[in-house]
């Protein structure tokens, strides 16, 4: 997106600041409370940025170790070099005429998957609530916690009066989200496959684990025939007690104490109670697929500036706090991933041009370092980016 499309679409929305302003106060708020209380986790924050550190510089060993943990476990494992192939696989293992439920994954946002599954004849459904009003707007997600955190609740009472049928007060919050829980019920009843992201990857153990509130992603995960988990490689990490770590970081730095939900998924649904004979396919998905996206992250590994954004834990700390996002929001940045940080993974899926002229929009402030439990220099990568930028315009 060009600067100046940016701050039309900006300005154009008019619910944006009151909607920005509502939501980091609330967020502020909860962050301070939960760091107060769990005075270890700056320590264990500390802990996990090794650990991630650790996994990048043995990427290649991580993928070929977690590829066979998941065979193993009876999952299905699939690499994908790029955005392309990764639509491709998924379209694959989905088909056509399925009535699909998603959980929230910034990473099918990366490559287009909702819209590509939809336009082959099936039925996509985006379950995590923010994400279905992005959907219903046909617009893209604001912020990695809260993707429709620039829409007010009076639109949000309009939406679902136009997509369920259903009146609600704009000002019952709690009556908007039944609605929608009461809309999504049969989908995920319905539903013929379940995908998923996944926050973090176990190699020893090849499970999966996944963070949510809604309890959309135990739904999604579990009552479809069949799960496609959809994740890039640098999710992984060597050991499921590493894992367990890097979700507590994330937890707490996203300003909860704990989510509701933390799914371990180590291979598809199985018992083992008549005569210790194991079948799969018990109550839960017969299949788990796993194809897991490289789109220039192998790469990114061994770029001295790009492998910190590979650390990224997907809070939205450094979102929050940003003073250009408070005033554009996810406007800047790519079409899955915003903001400051949002510029130095558009370096790492290809889309060099738009991160190098959206690049001059950051004021350096360093307000996203601090606030990351990553240490992530979002601000000395973008310096370097934007110079190099106008180096090639000419203008240095």
């Amino acid at each position: 997106m060009k600067l100046k499309e940016i701050m039309e679409r900006a300005s154009e929305d008019e619910d944006l600041i009151v909607a920005l302003e509502r939501a980091i106060e609330s967020y502020m708020d909860s962050r301070i409370r939960v760091l107060n209380r769990y005075s270890y986790i700056t320590e264990l924050a500390k802990e996990v940025r090794r650990i991630k550190e650790s996994a990048i510089e043995k990427i290649e060993e991580l993928i070929k170790e977690a590829k066979d943990s998941m065979e193993e476990n009876h999952m299905n494992v699939y690499i994908a070099e790029n955005a392309e192939k990764a639509r491709e696989i998924v379209g694959d293992l989905v088909g056509t005429g399925k009535i699909v439920v998603k959980t929230k994954s910034i990473t099918s946002d990366e490559i287009g998957l909702r819209k590509f599954l939809q336009n082959k004849g099936n039925e996509v459904w985006e379950t995590d609530l923010g994400e279905l009003i992005v959907q219903w707007l046909d617009s893209k997600p604001m912020h990695f916690i809260t993707p429709s955190i620039n829409v007010r609740r009076e639109k949000v009472a309009e939406l679902i009066k136009k997509n369920i049928g259903e009146s609600v007060d704009k000002d019952d919050i709690p009556g908007m989200t039944y609605a929608v829980r009461r809309f999504l019920r049969k989908k995920f009843i319905d539903a013929d496959v379940g995908i998923s992201g996944a926050n973090v990857i176990a190699a020893d153990t090849g499970s999966i684990l996944i963070i949510t509130n809604e309890g959309n992603g135990r739904l999604s995960t579990s009552l479809p025939e069949k799960h496609i988990v959809l994740a890039g490689v640098e999710k992984i990490v060597p050991g499921l007690q590493d894992a367990f770590k890097v979700s507590d970081v994330i937890m707490k730095y996203a300003g909860y104490s704990a989510a509701s939900y933390l799914s371990v998924i180590s291979g598809p649904s199985k018992t083992g109670d008549i005569e210790k004979k194991v079948v799969f396919g018990a109550h839960g998905p017969r299949e788990v697929d796993v194809v897991l996206l490289d789109n220039g992250r192998l790469r990114a590994s061994r770029d001295r500036r790009l492998k910190e954004a590979l650390y990224c834990l997907r809070c939205g700390s450094c979102q929050y706090l940003c003073p250009i996002f408070r005033l554009v929001g996810g406007y800047w940045g790519g079409d899955a991933y915003v903001g400051g940080i949002g510029i130095l993974w558009n370096m790492i899926i290809g889309n060099e041009e738009e991160a190098k002229e959206q690049s001059l929009f950051c004021l350096g402030c360093h307000e996203c370092e601090f606030v990351c439990p990553m240490g992530i220099k979002t601000a000395d990568i973008i310096r370097e980016i934007r110079a190099g930028y106008i180096e090639e315009m000419g203008l240095d």
